[in-house]
């Protein structure tokens, strides 16, 4: 069953309990030290391994589909895409002034030599004004000319910086190299590939050293710097991941402090946390015998994992004492307990091992590594939880004057009377019709909710974050897109340069350009029109593309050497590339369905043309994966819910009024999903499957509920009993729940912060609509099963019996 299931209460005679699980129980308590040892050695081991190996990192690469058409051409062809693959941009912006202030231009200087002696720069193409390939050409009645666009002979007198401005309108970097309205200059530092591929997190910290440097450290200085590209984005998500593990302590205080509000036991309460916290250590520690890191996806799951704990621990600590209150010794009562909530909670673990499960469905290695992690967390709980919490109660027991507070407050007074009466037709009638109007109310924001990101920027952060910040000043200074989707036109070797080519690949970017939320597109057919121009006295009319093979070559043989992205070095592939305006899925569809009928028009023998690469195209990749993998994991984790609630409760309609719930709170969490502007998407798909498969609360409330109405009890008499006897329990656990994931919600990465909030209100909605609908639907399906008799033992139908 679910974590946190409700303990049962010890009311009734003791059951004679599974032939295995009474020989596990003589074999567990038969060994207690045994038990103990095992599990300190355990302890110290694993935690040792985890306080040495844990690690936070951030893996794109595990971030994409492993299996989309998409990835594997990227992944086939990054090494010859220099100017798709991983880059650095850095701008440097001026506070006082324009960017041809001798103090600029040797700031310029100072960052530019930062970024060539920087491991991982691939530094011979490096560009900025101060590099020497940087070169301005014209075309005069000699021939040409040129030369670097930094004058040799620069002084930072009048004359040089006269003749740096002239040299950047005929280089034609304005808008790129230095900014439209001249107050910034760009370093653009592409990254080697494979053995040379830098240690991105060491790279970002001497970005952020840099940053300082030319800031000051109270940024009073009068320049900014403005950092862009893949190693910034690590080093962003690993400070954010490390951030949000160091609220561990805190969401452990707030549920270690819920535990002892409520039971008011701190032995049995600082147990409880303790084996919870051994869960953690134990998980941690296999992670780390694994290899595995912690990314901002699975550095949530130690939270998780210790909610559950914690919640699984509230079963046995309840079970001890209300046997410890009803007058039986601490180890007769941690037998009895362990006797009865055994099988209840490995059900309960093994249902949270399938919604872990689930998520395998999504072929995303981030996502599925999520699944194993939990899944080793979960698979731990099975020891910690269910063996040594049982024997070290049994040695520690429970405060007396718990115990017998335990026993008095078990049927919650008048508290529950309110929500027994929504078992009443007046009541049910209500409920329903009021669920009702709030599902189409819901049903009308459904419309709204998209797949992928609804916000610019990098979608890991939040839209305010330093990083989302530059990438927004680089756009509007200099024109670049963060969102880049790019098409590669793959020929025979020199194929790209071939006149058909050409002007193939200059229709599709003129078909991609043509879409809304697209910039622009260019390609090597630009570059070589402007180069034939130049060729010809800068004549419009010869911005064409040549029919003469030999004008071809050398336009091209020009242009690469001012930009290697334009095609590969054997001429064998070169990418046509739109600029987008943002990442939505609206604006991905368009420009995928754009190029694929491209594609499937113009494809031929010799030439073919490849979706995708380029951030957006690896963005659109992700999505697809979403919207396959969507409804799959959705059905896996209902389904898995709907053949335990068969097997526990023996009857569809019973089934029935379990699953709408649940079903109702994963509607209204679409809802809200759309109100927030929050779209489907990596970080808010694994939320359905755990918010179903961890807390089903309708399921342990019907299972208590039904024996009493089998017994002859009416309804709402069989629903109060079920509430007394259970309702507690099920508000502690989705408070313990909420608590341990309601801390995300402070992430500076949005992935974690949107999981955080979603799943708070799945643990929060499922409890709600569970003793809400629950009694609503029962009255609509099971009324009839009530038929007089008597009355079922108080405690016998809680789902741990």
């Amino acid at each position: 069953m679910p974590a946190g299931a409700p303990a049962a209460g010890s009311g009734a005679p003791p059951l004679p309990g599974d032939p295995l699980v009474l020989w596990l129980e003589r074999l567990v308590f038969g060994h207690r030290r045994a038990v103990v040892a095992v599990a300190a050695v355990l302890t110290g081991v694993l935690g040792t391994v985890a306080a040495v190996r844990t690690r936070v990192g951030a893996d794109f690469e595990g971030m994409m589909p492993s299996h989309h058409p998409f990835v594997e051409t990227y992944r086939a062809h990054r090494g010859e895409l220099h100017g798709l693959g991983e880059a650095v941009y850095v701008a440097l912006e001026s506070r006082e002034g324009d960017a041809y202030r001798p103090a600029a231009l040797e700031e310029l200087r100072k960052v530019t030599d930062a970024l060539l002696l920087a491991p991982g720069v691939d530094r011979a193409w490096v560009r900025s004004i101060w590099m020497p390939g940087v070169r301005w050409t014209e075309v005069t009645e000699e021939g040409y000319r040129g030369g670097p666009v930094m004058p040799e002979a620069y002084d930072g007198g009048p004359a040089s910086l006269e003749a740096l401005r002239r040299n950047v309108r005929r280089a034609g970097v304005e808008g790129t190299l230095i900014s439209r309205d001249g107050r910034s200059a760009l370093v653009f530092a592409p990254l080697l590939e494979g053995e040379g591929a830098p240690d991105a997190l060491a790279l970002a910290a001497r970005l952020e050293e840099l940053r300082r440097e030319v800031e000051g450290p109270d940024g009073q200085r009068p320049f900014a710097l403005h950092v862009v590209g893949f190693p910034r984005l690590v080093g962003d998500l690993v400070a954010g991941a490390r951030q949000v593990l160091a609220w561990f302590g805190v969401a452990a205080a707030v549920i270690a402090a819920l535990l002892l509000v409520a039971t008011r036991c701190l032995r049995s309460t600082a147990l409880v946390v303790g084996c919870s916290l051994t869960a953690v250590a134990w998980q941690l520690g296999l992670i780390g015998l694994a290899g595995l890191p912690l990314d901002p996806f699975s550095v949530l799951v130690p939270f998780l994992i210790f909610a559950m704990g914690v919640s699984h621990g509230t079963q046995k600590m309840n079970g001890v004492l209300q046997d410890v209150g009803r007058g039986l010794d601490r180890l007769t009562a941690a037998r009895q307990t362990f006797r009865r909530l055994f099988l209840a909670g490995l059900t309960a673990i093994l249902t949270d091992l399938t919604a872990f499960a689930a998520l395998l469905l999504v072929e995303v290695p981030a996502v599925q590594r999520l699944a194993v992690v939990a899944s080793l967390g979960a698979g731990v709980l099975l020891f910690t939880n269910l063996v040594l919490l049982p024997v070290l109660l049994s040695y520690a027991g429970v405060s007396p004057a718990a115990a017998t507070r335990s026993v008095a407050g078990a049927g919650g007074g008048g508290a529950w009377r309110p929500l027994e009466r929504l078992a009443g037709r007046a009541g049910a009638t209500a409920t329903l019709a009021a669920t009702a109007g709030l599902l189409a109310a819901t049903a009308l924001l459904r419309p709204d909710l998209r797949v992928g990101d609804l916000e610019r920027g990098a979608p890991e952060l939040q839209p305010d974050a330093r990083y989302n910040r530059d990438v927004a000043f680089l756009s509007e200074a200099f024109g670049l897109s963060a969102d880049r989707f790019a098409v590669l036109v793959q020929t025979a070797p020199e194929g790209c340069l071939s006149h058909a080519s050409l002007v193939e690949a200059d229709r599709l970017a003129w078909a991609l350009q043509q879409l809304p939320g697209v910039r622009g597109a260019s390609g090597l057919p630009d570059a070589v029109r402007q180069i034939t121009a130049a060729g010809f006295e800068g004549q419009p009319r010869w911005l064409t593309l040549s029919r003469d093979q030999a004008v071809l070559n050398f336009a091209a043989q020009q242009a690469v050497t001012r930009n290697r992205e334009l095609f590969s070095v054997d001429g064998a592939l070169m990418p046509v590339v739109a600029e987008l305006e943002d990442h939505r899925s609206e604006t991905l569809d368009r420009v995928v369905a754009a190029a694929a009928a491209f594609a499937r028009e113009h494809d031929e023998p010799g030439r073919r043309f490849l979706l995708a690469a380029g951030s957006a195209g690896l963005e659109a990749a992700s999505q697809a994966a979403v919207r396959q993998a969507r409804w799959p994991m959705t059905l896996a984790a209902f389904g898995a819910v709907i053949l335990l609630a068969l097997l526990a409760l023996r009857s569809w309609r019973a089934v029935v009024v379990t699953i709408l719930p649940l079903a109702a709170t994963t509607a209204l969490c679409e809802g809200l999903m759309a109100w927030m502007g929050v779209g489907i998407k990596l970080s808010t798909l694994p939320v359905i499957a755990l918010g179903v498969g961890i807390p089903d609360f309708a399921l342990y409330l019907l299972a208590a509920q039904l024996p009493h109405q089998r017994a002859g009890l009416p309804l709402e008499e069989a629903w109060g009993r079920s509430l007394r006897f259970t309702g507690r329990a099920v508000v502690l656990v989705s408070l313990i729940l909420s608590a341990g994931v309601v801390t995300w919600a402070f992430s500076p990465i949005r992935l974690q912060a949107e999981m955080g909030r979603l799943l708070t209100f799945m643990f929060l909605g499922n409890l709600v609509a569970a003793l809400t609908l629950l009694p609503a639907l029962s009255w609509l399906l099971l009324d009839g099963l009530s038929r007089g008799g008597a009355a079922a033992p108080d405690g016998a139908g809680e789902v741990a019996r």
